[in-house]
């Protein structure tokens, strides 16, 4: 045996792992060592046999190609429609979209133009506008898809209903409605009920602040300033003021006659908005409203309120269906007054009578009777067949034609001068005097006719009132047989109250007609004053004439015999003359009732203003014109006379003779 051992053999064991090398130190982030009899996993997920100790480690990656080619496709894609979407709208549609784009971001909205006021002539207001508010909203902010609420419109119609006094679902219609950002819910509403709305719009946006899930259904209700027209006086001269309809027009008298001039001009603003709300730094044009002018009426409001208060309180008492008033400047024409009753109140129209709108005075058509006689009486003295002192017998019933004619009550045969036949107003006298106006009945028909159409019978007045009429005047040779003898006492042919009232200022003022007028003038926006056009003047009779019939109405109130003694008024020359005439019923086209009337000027010698007053179907007490209207006449010239300070002349009554012994 050798002294050397013999060599150990080496028994497997674990393998001592590898010192660390220095320079291969792994980084952050490098994987951690394996540990010993850790299966590897293969690609497909399945374990891989463990390699063996020691052996070096290889990893395989998968190739990024497919995957890229993936993503660089549909990024291709959607570039290409985003390409293709920019074209269609920077090109194809461009126009479509840009005006689509203006119609939603720019409002365009009418600025409304402040309507003129009407005054009296002394500048007393009679019709101003105040301020007000339109109530509108946009529709397109009430829809589902801006609310998240389907019953939006119905929500916010609740709400706005006791406010407006609308219906409800009246509102939520235009709430509803399509294809547009504006809808008007109410016209003219006080500023009360604008904040009213704007104060719950204030509480609902501060909930919807507070809760993320409430919502304020009326933010889409908007205000746009507006006016509203406003009567002060309530009814006094309603049937000459007229009223303003619900869309800002002129529904009736001045209102109506002037619409162009009082409306003024609308003007329009076009702003960009966002929200309903105008965006202040976007770009804006407007094209400003131009005032209405101011129209000055010729009228004078205390006369207007006398005359107004006789005519009520007499047609109450009488219990008639109307009455009306008109006082009139002799020497210009303007008309001082012109009252109805019953009227109306324009502030509010639901409770005014159709009956009652308008203007009687003027668009009443009524057989005036023996206040036309004054007429008669003048193309008798105008013709010269006649004087004042010729002796008229006047019998008690006068056979003409196919009829048998009387006066108003039964009387033995009367022994009157011309002016008695005026002063008693018989009819059988003015039949006998007319009758010498031709040498037979058809010549005294034409000549008469004649001095009627100069007087203004049967032709508009010159007021060019809406609703005036002309009243009735047949020419001569369609006169029937009973008018070719009632006409001259004021049967069969029919005028209007103005027309009445002219007569008796023609007389007044020489024989010459001056036109009536109502307007003043009107002041424009600059303030500068435009009178209205002079009245045109038409000579009817001689100033002789005018003079003698003047003394000759005198008799009519001053004399004991007259009929108007009712009408004096103490200090004062009074001319007057009473009517009481067959009316015409409306409804039925027959005779019923009685039409009184009375008619004069004050003083009689100088003549400054004339008063006509005519009540319709009276039914209590008397329906004679001299009882009924002589004491409005009275009334309302006794005021006319200490409103305008004009004096007494101070002159004695003419006294001419009624009556003559045979």
């Amino acid at each position: 045996m050798s002294d050397r051992e013999p060599p150990r053999r080496r028994v497997p064991g674990p393998a001592r792992p590898a010192r660390p090398d220095a320079r291969r130190r792994p980084g952050p982030g490098a994987r951690p060592a394996r540990r010993p009899g850790t299966p590897r996993s293969t690609s497909r997920g399945t374990p891989r046999p463990a390699s063996r100790p020691g052996a070096p480690r290889t990893i395989r990656l998968g190739s990024p190609r497919p995957r890229l080619r993936l993503v660089s496709l549909a990024l291709a894609l959607v570039m290409t429609a985003f390409v293709v979407r920019l074209l269609q709208v920077q090109a194809v549609d461009a126009g479509e979209y840009a005006a689509k784009a203006q119609q939603n971001r720019y409002v365009v909205h009418t600025l409304a133009a402040e309507r003129g006021g009407i005054t009296d002539r002394d500048g007393v207001a009679l019709a101003i506008s105040v301020d007000a508010n339109d109530i509108t909203a946009d529709p397109t902010m009430f829809t589902r898809e801006e609310t998240e609420i389907p019953d939006a419109p119905e929500q916010a119609a609740a709400l706005l209903a006791p406010i407006l006094g609308q219906d409800q679902k009246e509102i939520a219609g235009k709430l509803r409605t399509g294809n547009t950002r504006y809808v008007l819910l109410a016209r003219r509403q006080t500023p009360q009920v604008w904040k009213q709305i704007s104060d719950l719009k204030s509480a609902l946006a501060k909930k919807a602040r507070e809760d993320s899930g409430t919502v304020n259904v009326l933010a889409g209700v908007f205000q746009d300033p507006s006016s509203k027209r406003v009567y002060p006086n309530g009814e006094l001269a309603a049937g000459i003021l007229g009223w303003v309809s619900a869309d800002g027009k002129g529904g009736g008298g001045i209102e109506q006659q002037l619409n162009a001039e009082l409306a003024g001009r609308e003007g329009k603003i076009r702003y960009a908005q966002s929200g309903g709300r105008q965006v202040p730094t976007a770009d804006s044009t407007e094209t400003p409203a131009v005032p209405g002018s101011d129209v000055e009426l010729t009228i004078d409001r205390d006369i207007q309120w006398a005359a107004q208060h006789a005519i009520t309180e007499q047609v109450e008492e009488s219990k008639a269906d109307r009455g009306y008033v008109i006082v009139q400047d002799t020497r210009t024409g303007q008309i001082l007054a012109m009252a109805n009753s019953p009227g109306f109140d324009p502030n509010d129209l639901s409770k005014a009578s159709s009956d009652a709108m308008g203007n009687a005075a003027l668009q009443d058509a009524f057989e005036p009777g023996s206040t036309a006689k004054v007429m008669s009486m003048a193309a008798v003295l105008e013709e010269n067949v006649a004087t004042p002192m010729t002796r008229v017998t006047v019998p008690n019933r006068l056979h003409r034609g196919d009829r048998l004619f009387q006066d108003d009550v039964d009387h033995p045969t009367w022994y009157l001068t011309l002016n008695g036949v005026l002063a008693k107003s018989s009819n059988i006298g003015t039949i006998l005097a007319t009758g010498q106006l031709g040498d037979t009945q058809a010549e005294a028909n034409q000549v008469l006719h004649s001095y009627l159409r100069k007087f203004g019978i049967g032709s508009a007045t010159g007021l060019g009132f809406p609703g005036e009429t002309k009243g009735i005047l047949a020419d001569p040779e369609d006169w029937s047989t009973s008018q070719q003898y009632t006409i001259p006492f004021g049967q069969g042919v029919s005028i209007n109250a103005m027309q009445a009232a002219s007569v008796y200022s023609t007389i007044a003022n020489g024989g010459v007609r001056v036109e009536p007028s109502l307007v003043r003038g009107t002041k424009g926006p600059d303030g500068r004053f435009t009178p209205a056009p002079e009245p045109g003047k038409t000579r009817v009779v001689s100033e002789k004439t005018a003079k003698t019939l003047a003394r000759m109405l005198e008799s009519v109130v001053d004399d004991e015999e007259g009929t108007g003694t009712k009408a004096r008024i103490p200090g004062y020359r009074v001319a007057g003359k009473t009517g009481t005439a067959n009316r015409v019923d409306p409804a039925t086209g027959k005779y019923h009732g009685y039409t009184s009337s009375f008619a004069g000027f004050a003083p009689a010698d100088e003549p400054r203003v004339t008063v006509y007053c005519a009540i319709q179907n009276a039914t209590e007490g008397s329906y004679f014109g001299g009882q009924i209207c002589g004491p409005v006449y009275k009334e309302v010239m006794q005021f006319a006379l200490k409103t305008l300070q004009i004096p007494p002349t101070g002159a004695e009554p003419a006294r001419l003779p009624v009556t003559f012994k045979p």
